[in-house]
């Protein structure tokens, strides 16, 4: 519920405006004198303020209403002002907005006017903070690396065509589609290539497009407008928008559904949206990284993904071996798992003894990265000497038999865990074909697949 910061000295006033809005699902907190303001907004914070131009000092210039605003935006620029007045001009109206007003409406106001306005002013406060976040999160990743891109570690010969190949096109704005099995790092490449580009100053915004179900697509990518649908009690700010400008990564792409394709399509080819309710068009500048561990193109000849959507993805392809394949990588990963483990569980631990190293380089890393990154984060928190031992890993042995151990040997974890990767690889990774087998819901695998680090 967005809340509302009303000023005004006439009761009349406030009255009419908390039955107005509060019957459009605003949260009102309303003020009768400048001062009262100041110090509501240094105990609470708002979505939106409204405020009087006039006050008793002064009923007709404005004035202490101008002073009022000013005094506002050194407490909290971020906070939007709408001002409104009895005695409004154009030159008051112009000297309200240099002073860093949002909006301005003049006394009697139009009820819908003034609703969209202060809606349309929530809207985009919420869709700055989000920004502004995102931005401070860029920010601390450029300061800890030096040059403002993740850390990627990658020396091994199977990388070095990735490598070369991000720095290539990093710079561009091409679409980019980042294949690669579960856990090897795709993310980590598509925030390599937003840092590289001239949109790094703006935000990457990632989401899961194949978590998201048929009902909640359009409106996590688009956004909505309040009344939309049964819970659209406010508007919301979708993806797009929020990456305006920047870079959206757009994970598990292969995984969105058929029916909803066309729109993602759209998006890609002009640029324009609606939000869902809504028949106004939106415009958004967006850079799209898309990831997925399927053989989209096979997807595609399948018939279940479409060919241009697949074409408007990947003006370029990056596609990440698995680490079984770059295993020369393993102990520079297991060196940097272990430094920021060790930090974070105040560990004083010097390295890996040999056997365990070697079992680690021995493993086969079904999970991959990410896989490797759990068994280390474990192996600091079981460590009690001052280095890593091979008992401290929990790792498998490797057996006969196709390197897989008997059933009956198995706990009730392993099984499913075992399932469900081999329904993944019987699928090539396409979640709601392997979910659909496994007899789960879309979102149970998922949560399933995070479980165990697949």
């Amino acid at each position: 519920m967005p809340r509302v910061l009303i000023a005004d000295d006439q009761p009349a006033v406030i009255e009419a405006l908390r039955l107005l809005l509060k019957g459009e699902g605003f949260e009102i907190k309303s003020v009768a004198a400048p001062g009262d303001v100041l110090e509501t907004l240094g105990r609470q914070s708002f979505d939106v303020a409204l405020i009087d131009l006039n006050y008793t000092r002064d009923t007709t210039s404005g004035q202490e209403g101008l002073d009022l605003l000013a005094r506002m935006r050194s407490l909290d620029a971020s906070l939007p002002v709408v001002v409104m007045t009895a005695w409004g001009s154009v030159e008051l109206a112009v000297e309200a907005m240099h002073r860093g007003a949002r909006d301005f409406v003049q006394k009697p106001w139009e009820n819908e006017r003034l609703l969209a306005i202060l809606r349309t002013q929530v809207e985009l406060a919420g869709a700055l903070r989000k920004g502004e976040r995102l931005e401070a999160e860029n920010q601390m990743l450029r300061k800890e690396n030096g040059h403002g891109r993740p850390l990627l570690i990658a020396a091994s010969q199977a990388m070095q065509p990735v490598l070369e190949l991000v720095e290539h096109i990093g710079p561009s704005d091409a679409n980019v589609l980042v294949t690669g099995e579960n856990g090897t790092g795709k993310e980590v490449i598509a925030r390599t290539l937003h840092a590289l580009s001239l949109r790094a100053s703006k935000p990457m915004v990632a989401v899961n497009a194949g978590a998201l179900s048929e009902g909640v697509f359009e409106s996590e990518l688009f956004g909505h407008v309040r009344g939309a649908f049964t819970d659209a009690k406010t508007d919301r700010v979708g993806r797009f928008e929020l990456a305006d400008g920047g870079t959206l990564f757009l994970d598990e792409i292969a995984n969105v559904p058929p029916n909803l394709q066309p729109k993602l399509l759209r998006v890609l080819e002009t640029g324009e949206f609606e939000r869902v309710g809504s028949s106004q068009t939106r415009r958004a500048d967006v850079r799209v990284l898309s990831a997925t561990n399927a053989d989209v193109k096979e997807e595609a000849a399948a018939g279940r993904f479409r060919h241009d959507l697949l074409f408007r993805l990947n003006t370029v392809e990056i596609h990440l071996p698995p680490l079984r394949e770059r295993s020369e990588d393993i102990p520079a990963l297991c060196a940097h798992f272990l430094g920021a483990y060790a930090h974070r569980y105040r560990k004083n631990l010097s390295g890996f003894e040999p056997a365990a190293l070697e079992a680690l380089r021995a493993n086969p890393w079904p999970g991959n990265v990410r896989e490797l990154d759990h068994v280390v984060q474990r192996a600091v928190l079981m460590a009690r000497a001052d280095e890593v031992r091979l008992v401290d890993l929990g790792l498998q042995p490797v057996r006969e038999m196709g390197g897989e151990r008997r059933l009956e040997e198995m706990s009730l974890e392993e099984v499913e865990r075992l399932l469900i990767q081999k329904a993944l690889k019987r699928f090539g990774g396409n979640v709601s074909q392997a979910a659909e087998v496994l007899g789960l819901s879309r979102s149970a695998l998922y949560r399933r697949m995070q479980k165990y680090e697949l």
